[in-house]
């Protein structure tokens, strides 16, 4: 599906999915094209023959240095085949580098189809058990990122041209060199003459301009207008004989045409690109080893285990006597998303880290034993807005799949049924989500070869000192120096000067503690409504957790306690009644023990994640934009070098943190990013200093 199909219609909610029927039960036919998936007679070496070979795959694969990252890219996953054996291959020919697969599906397979189709290939069995295990049940439009040891998967859902923007770091021409990152392409799908969309010159152009010098390029077809309009972009294609019924195939090479003058004016108004401010250029440089992270949270946690798995020597720095002390401190935290049925940034944004999440605390659960409890989530609907709003959400989630392994509408009497207590009204409610111990969480994260951590050190000033970055503490003594820090300590990271200008708001959340009884033990659920609880750990439920922007005072307070407890009542009575607290009166909360910490938000509700800014550099190069909102600067955005922020993340640090990890990480390598171009501009640190200037808000 297109982001611009409308989710309310029934004629339309099923065209985003595969329509596939079966020859003699095993091969799959897709109706929409008339065409088969893979060959009959044997598709496991039509993908070798097509596409693994001409690449010359295995031997670029062991030729590649330790850290190396290969960069593959495919129109058309259909069965994933193509994945599997490239996935295959690479674990067979190298151990020390990463592949990052990136596929871009109209049409998906969901995955009893995926199932049923790869069933036949007994030589993939431990790759395609993987890859059915983690592929998605709701194949919603946009990215969806699949990690496997050393390799993974960024699947885009939804038209092709779209997708290849998507792994653009700027579309301004004067920055095209920064886009070439792809090292080998898959040219897939269906034919030509059936599915024109795929082949159609946009997407040879995107392909064109997203390869690196020499990347391969090799397809199942030879069709002519193919084959002229490849070697028009600058491919060298040579033909050969085709697999099976099919006559000839093409491969080549991309030959990176000679950079034209940068030497552009100051203001391009011709130009009609948006100023690239997101994109920071990078030095070409080489692996860059050291990194340090300010701060001991979930957001530092996830970010230093995708660093230290990428072989990167990680150093944590904490100011408390222990990791996950002060936001990321709670003994429950909740995993949960806010969702919606409108496609914006920040409801895709949690879409796309729900789905991620789940899948990786489901790993670290079953590898490393943390803490937790993916018990399912549910959000009660205790207003009739609310009620139509989760009506319209899982209406629009349907067009994408099988929902209710992700997410289901139900009813108080269903809701019961699966929480274990008697509850009032119907919630959305997803089986595969729960509560963790966020401290659990991060010394299981931490546990790794590659990271050190460094408990009650207090960063006190940075700075850039001869290619490096230097901490210093109070009495401006060095305590670390590293190659690339990343500053993730939340509201403290206002201490800085190189961060102080970020729009950082503290908001104080206090969560009660309450005893368990014997009938609050039947909640098998954690229950979401005006606050939350979570089923008993240790014979003690979390409440909470309180909302207050106007106060940073960390002490306990009867007022938030009661009004937790009133909350509670108000959205459970039968849990409220089941903890045997009595009336909800201020006198029944000065006993109640609890937990207060300061979440860190930003104006928008979005993380704040990637490059910091140079701010006063960043208003001097788009002064422009306070008098023309749409005027072309073809400039890109000032940045400190090698200083990243990941900051902001609410109340929703355990959902948010995993895929940000993995989205830091990508900027770092300078690889495209796994949620695309459009979330990733969305996020950038600098994204408020632009919205004050073309709201006249700046100073200059």
């Amino acid at each position: 599906m297109t982001q611009t199909q409308k989710p309310e219609s029934k004629a339309n909610a099923q065209q985003s999915l595969a329509d596939i029927r079966w020859e003699e039960d095993q091969h799959p036919i897709c109706q929409r094209f008339d065409d088969y998936y893979f060959s009959s007679d044997n598709g496991l070496e039509e993908t070798q023959h097509n596409f693994i070979r001409p690449s010359q795959l295995e031997s670029r694969f062991k030729q590649l240095g330790e850290n190396e990252v290969f960069r593959l890219a495919e129109t058309g996953f259909g069965t994933g085949l193509n994945f599997l054996t490239t996935w295959q291959l690479w674990q067979q020919s190298n151990n020390n580098s990463k592949l990052e697969f990136y596929s871009f599906e109209k049409y998906p397979l969901n995955r009893q189809q995926l199932s049923k189709a790869l069933e036949q290939w007994s030589s993939l069995s431990a790759e395609i058990k993987q890859l059915c295990e983690a592929y998605p049940s709701l194949t919603s439009p946009g990215w969806h990122r699949l990690e496997f040891p050393s390799v993974s998967l960024n699947l885009f859902i939804g038209d092709v041209a779209e997708g290849l923007k998507e792994l653009y770091h700027s579309q301004h021409p004067r920055f095209a060199q920064y886009n070439r990152k792809i090292n080998a392409w898959f040219l897939d799908g269906f034919a030509p003459a059936k599915n024109p969309d795929m082949w159609r010159a946009e997407v040879l152009q995107s392909i064109a301009e997203l390869s690196m010098d020499g990347a391969s390029l090799a397809t199942f077809t030879a069709a002519s207008a193919v084959r002229k309009g490849l070697i028009a972009l600058g491919f060298d294609m040579q033909k050969s004989s085709g697999y099976g019924l099919k006559r000839e195939m093409m491969s080549g090479s991309f030959h990176e045409p000679e950079i034209e003058s940068l030497n552009w004016p100051e203001s391009a108004h011709n130009c009609p690109h948006e100023a690239p401010w997101a994109l920071a250029l990078r030095k070409k440089s080489t692996f860059k080893k050291q990194v340090n992270i300010i701060g001991g949270g979930i957001a530092a946690c996830c970010t230093a285990r995708a660093l230290a798995e990428a072989g990167f020597q990680v150093r944590i720095i904490e100011r408390q006597q222990a990791l996950a002390q002060e936001g990321s401190g709670n003994p429950q935290g909740v995993l949960y998303a806010k969702l919606s049925h409108r496609a914006e940034n920040l409801s895709q944004f949690n879409l796309q880290c729900l789905h991620y999440a789940q899948s990786y605390y489901h790993h670290f659960k079953t590898q490393q034993g943390i803490e937790a409890d993916l018990c399912g989530v549910a959000q009660l609907a205790t207003t009739e807005k609310q009620c139509q709003q989760q009506e319209k959400l899982t209406s629009y989630l349907s067009q994408f799949g099988c929902t209710t392994d992700f997410v289901q509408q139900l009813d108080a009497r269903q809701l019961s049924k699966a929480a274990g207590v008697e509850l009032k009204h119907g919630a959305l409610y997803f089986p595969l989500a729960g509560w963790l111990n966020p401290a659990s969480a991060c010394n299981a994260l931490c546990q790794h070869p590659n990271i050190t951590i460094h408990i009650q050190q207090e960063v006190q000033t940075i700075e850039r000192v001869e290619g490096h970055w230097e901490c210093y503490d109070k009495n401006q003594s060095l305590i670390h120096s590293s190659d690339i820090l990343i500053i993730a300590n939340a509201n403290e990271a206002k201490r800085f000067e190189q961060t102080a200008g970020l729009p950082l708001k503290p908001v104080r959340g206090q969560v009660s503690y309450l005893p368990a009884t014997e009938s609050s033990n039947e909640l098998k659920t954690v229950i979401c409504g005006q606050g939350y609880i979570a089923p008993a750990n240790n014979q003690q439920h979390c409440l909470g957790a309180s909302f207050n922007l106007k106060e940073q005072s960390l002490e306990l307070k009867e007022q938030e306690q009661y009004s937790n407890l009133k909350h509670l009542e108000e959205d459970c009575p039968s849990i409220f009644d089941a903890l045997e607290i009595g009336s909800s009166t201020e006198q029944n909360t000065a006993a109640l023990k609890g937990r207060v910490a300061l979440r860190c938000t930003s104006p928008d509700y979005l993380p704040i994640l990637g490059p910091a800014p140079k701010q006063q550099d960043m208003q001097s190069r788009f002064n422009l934009l306070s008098r023309n909102a749409k005027a072309a600067i073809p400039h890109a955005g000032s940045y400190h070098e090698d200083l990243y922020v990941s900051l902001a993340y609410g109340s929703r640090g355990l959902c948010y943190a995993p895929l940000a990890a993995a989205e830091l990480l990508s900027q770092i390598q300078g690889s495209p990013s796994p949620m695309g171009a459009k979330l990733r501009k969305a996020l950038n640190p600098a994204r408020f200093i632009i919205r004050d200037m073309i709201r006249r808000k700046a100073k200059h």
